[in-house]
């Protein structure tokens, strides 16, 4: 919260709003209670005035002095003990004329009472004023007197000063301020209490902290490129990302998935046996309308308690297209190392010869690995301007050569070089898929030969892998460019799905011919636009 330029903690807003409430409160508590207080205190005071007016008219001594057979000054005496014993102001006592026959001045004796609220009395009714007298203002207290013989002598006034009044009220209003005291107290005790609770419970951290840590994490949540979902105590899905949304909708998943039971939508995760153990699972294959994901399932503990479980997900053919592709890295530094080992067999073989003096037959030696390298170069050079695609074929060459493969590029036309390098990179995958396929399946030949072709017309490319191997057998062409499929065992089953992804993606098609023990023939078409037509 901020007051002008001075922003408070959470801790300190939090005391001090519970503490303008409590002030507030026990205002309001302190006027309603001392117009209360000031009520019952007078209505006491009152009662009590009442209770020794009709004691006095009660009492036989002054009922006989009214009547003439009396002693006047035994009457005097007592309205005087009764005045001290009961602190009140005055005890009067009247008759039917309203003359004084006591009073605490012995001179307004005989005197007519002041005040003009005794004509009540006067007519035989019991009543309580306020009014001013010849003591001032007071509350007086009127009870009728009756004779022996039932009727009306005369009427009693006993009096309390208001300002016994006032002190009466004041004495009894401790009980408000140690009231208010002790509600401040245990207010303010309490509003520290609940605001450390709180800041405890966000741990704590400020409000501002929590809004932008919570817009940050839900970033991260909505950006990530696995599928996020996270279910309550009660397995009903709390948080769904992006990324969960869009594979969903892949598994056939419409309907919003928040607030949805996870058992309804995707049971295959066994988030419920998580939250049941505790226990994660990990790497566990989830397959739903022909769509398997790779998942990962933990649970979300509270202290010691499990209070949720997350599960991330991802589709499984991405990860296998990352797989493979770093299977092509793989394959690229291969190349590089059969290079390598080849450049050194042929270091070796120039640093022998040099040390034995065989300077002839260096020099023939030279002469031959110089001629054969310039012709398997200056054929790829001559058909195939890309020069990516090239340098990947004279790699790929040193790879078939430490296998005993041979592979030669069949003079059919030329590749030119691509006006989209993208395309170049498509290529790679298509060629080196192939190719990688059409080397393992001729080392079981004995004719270890492979040919590639291009042959460029009219913006069209075509690509021709032909090699002698054992073939595929009697098998619909489709299955194998599905993912998974393979003829060579499991875990396989990427390279053809590959090429079929970056076909499609170039808009190209592609042919299968082949025979068992015969060998295999795989033909490219697709869209190619050249650098240049020259």
């Amino acid at each position: 919260m901020k007051i002008g330029r001075l922003t408070l903690k959470l801790r300190t807003t939090i005391t001090l709003m519970i503490c303008v409430v409590v002030v507030m409160v026990l205002l309001v508590v302190y006027v309603l209670f001392g117009m209360k207080v000031t009520e019952m205190t007078k209505d006491a005071l009152q009662n009590k005035a009442l209770s020794i007016a009709r004691t006095v008219s009660q009492t036989s001594s002054v009922i006989e002095e009214l009547e003439g057979r009396g002693d006047p000054n035994a009457v005097q005496q007592f309205a005087k003990d009764i005045l001290t014993i009961n602190d009140v102001q005055f005890v009067v006592v009247i008759d039917m004329n309203g003359i004084r026959h006591t009073h605490p001045d012995p001179a307004k004796i005989g005197q007519q009472f002041i005040g003009g609220d005794e004509i009540v009395a006067l007519h035989g009714s019991e009543n309580v004023s306020t009014a001013k007298g010849s003591l001032g203002d007071s509350v007086r207290a009127f009870s009728p007197i009756y004779g022996v013989n039932g009727e009306q002598i005369g009427a009693v006034a006993v009096g309390i000063s208001l300002d016994s009044v006032h002190t009466a009220v004041k004495q009894n209003e401790w009980i408000i301020y140690l009231g208010i005291i002790l509600g401040g107290v245990m207010g303010i005790a309490g509003a520290v209490l609940l605001a450390n609770k709180i800041k405890k419970m966000m741990f704590g951290m400020e409000p501002e902290a929590i809004s932008k840590l919570l817009e940050e994490r839900s970033a991260m949540l909505q950006y990530a490129r696995e599928g996020i979902l996270a279910v309550d105590k009660n397995l009903k899905i709390t948080l769904v990302n992006t990324e969960a949304r869009r594979l969903m909708d892949l598994i056939g998943v419409d309907a919003d998935p928040v607030n949805q039971m996870v058992g309804n939508i995707l049971p295959q995760l066994r988030m419920d046996k998580v939250l049941e153990t505790g226990k994660p699972l990990q790497d566990i294959e989830v397959e739903q309308s022909g769509v398997t994901l790779l998942a990962n399932v933990v649970p979300v503990r509270v202290g010691e308690k499990v209070e949720g479980v997350i599960a991330s997900f991802r589709d499984k053919t991405e990860i296998s297209v990352l797989v493979e592709r770093l299977n092509g890295i793989s394959m690229y530094a291969d190349i590089l190392r059969s290079q390598t080992h080849e450049f050194m067999n042929k270091l070796h073989v120039i640093i022998g010869l040099t040390h034995m003096q065989q300077y002839e037959r260096l020099e023939q030696y030279l002469a031959g690995t110089m001629l054969h390298i310039h012709n398997e170069a200056d054929a790829v050079i001559q058909l195939v301007k890309d020069p990516v695609m090239a340098g990947f074929l004279l790699g790929k060459q040193s790879r078939g050569r430490e296998v005993g493969v041979k592979i030669e590029l069949l003079e059919e036309g030329i590749l030119p070089e691509a006006a989209d390098p993208d395309n170049s990179r498509e290529l790679v995958t298509i060629v080196g898929n192939l190719l990688e396929n059409a080397l393992e399946a001729s080392l079981g030949s004995a004719n270890k030969v492979i040919g590639i072709g291009f042959l460029y017309e009219d913006q069209k490319l075509r690509i021709r892998v032909v090699d002698n191997g054992i073939g595929l057998p009697e098998i619909r062409a489709e299955q194998l460019y599905e993912q998974g499929y393979s003829t060579k065992g499991k875990d396989r089953g990427i390279g053809l799905y590959l090429v079929k992804k970056s076909l499609d993606k170039l808009r190209g098609s592609i042919y299968l011919e082949s025979r068992p023990g015969q060998g295999t023939a795989f033909t490219v078409h697709l869209p190619y636009e050249a650098k240049s037509e020259e």
